[in-house]
């Protein structure tokens, strides 16, 4: 890597407010606010609405959406137009 081109990385705690989890990752993200974290180290605090924490894809509690009926109702409107493969 060139030298002086690239942000300076540091550690950093993203909060999720939605569920309120903290996470201490490597960031080259600026933030205005800081916490104190567990190990007794202030580190540079950056709150985000969501993450893997509370993510409904990732938590498992994501919704299935039912797209049959939708399908059936086109092909009443507008009838099957590709003829089955076979």
């Amino acid at each position: 890597m060139r030298p002086g081109i690239h942000p300076a990385s540091r550690l950093v705690v993203f909060r999720d407010r939605a569920a309120d989890a903290l996470f201490l990752t490597r960031s080259t993200a600026d933030a205005a606010k800081t916490i104190v974290w567990e190990d007794g180290t202030t580190y540079p605090l950056i709150d985000v609405e969501i993450s893997s924490a509370g993510h409904p894809f990732y938590t498992g509690t994501a919704r299935v959406v039912d797209t049959a009926g939708r399908i059936e109702r086109f092909e009443r409107r507008y009838g099957r137009t590709a003829t089955p493969r076979g």
